[in-house]
């Protein structure tokens, strides 16, 4: 059995993750959640000291150990901060989850123009037939089609949430990706992060193929239980 390490995205909290935990743990998984912290100072360190300190939480010698490996699991602005865990914590497989994957130096705020994405999302949206202002970044639209409305409604129904400045101002402080074994879940109806371009990101940047999910950008939402089928495959 593994223990799941289960980092959110840009909205930073462990709701994200609240249909897909009870999956793994069902099976006899060990899984942590966590929110990120949220104050305006807040730095990818301070994400990566977050998720540290809940492993060393859940796992009372702060280690998986050898009977339970430790599986690191990153959605979308989480291919930021958890790679970071990699040194301060004996992690055998980093997980990728229609994750942004950023260079020695970069920081998540050139991120999106370094790799093209408004013009890959854009490129989407005309094979989908949006045009005009329909087109336009929405995230009911590109988040939240393909989720039942019930979650959609109790996601907005709190307060807007994002990732702090600092998060995006700070370079990647990784001189490379780690020697982890990794793999990267790809929703094929992702509209944000749209399936061909995150395919020429993962062979250019890490050297791997994507592994097509059904589902969208929030696949944790919208397929839990086709997510935890993929990421039990990696136990």
């Amino acid at each position: 059995m593994a223990t799941y390490v289960l980092v959110p995205g840009a909205d930073g909290t462990a709701w994200y993750w609240h249909l897909v935990a009870p999956l793994l743990s069902e099976r006899g998984h060990a899984v942590v959640t966590l929110d990120l912290p949220s104050h305006d100072t807040a730095s990818l360190d301070d994400f990566a000291e977050a998720i540290t300190a809940a492993v060393h939480a859940a796992v009372p010698d702060g280690s998986a150990g050898p009977e339970t490996p430790l599986v690191v699991v990153g959605q979308s602005l989480g291919g930021f901060s958890a790679p970071l865990v990699c040194g301060p914590l004996p992690v055998d497989r980093l997980v990728l989850v229609n994750a942004m994957v950023p260079a020695p130096g970069e920081s998540a705020g050139e991120w999106w123009g370094n790799v093209g994405q408004a013009e890959a999302r854009e490129q989407y949206a005309e094979v989908l037939g949006r045009t005009g202002t329909d087109a336009e970044f929405d995230p009911r639209t590109d988040f939240f089609h393909d989720v039942p409305d019930a979650l959609t409604e109790e996601a907005f129904a709190g307060e807007p949430a994002g990732p702090p400045p600092g998060v995006f101002a700070q370079p990647w402080p990784l001189a490379a990706w780690p020697d982890v074994p990794t793999r990267f879940l790809q929703g094929r109806g992702d509209r944000f992060f749209p399936l061909e371009f995150q395919r020429r990101l993962a062979r250019e940047r890490l050297g791997i193929d994507v592994e097509e999910l059904p589902g969208g950008h929030l696949v944790a939402l919208s397929r839990p239980r086709e997510l935890a089928d993929a990421l039990l495959r990696s136990a």
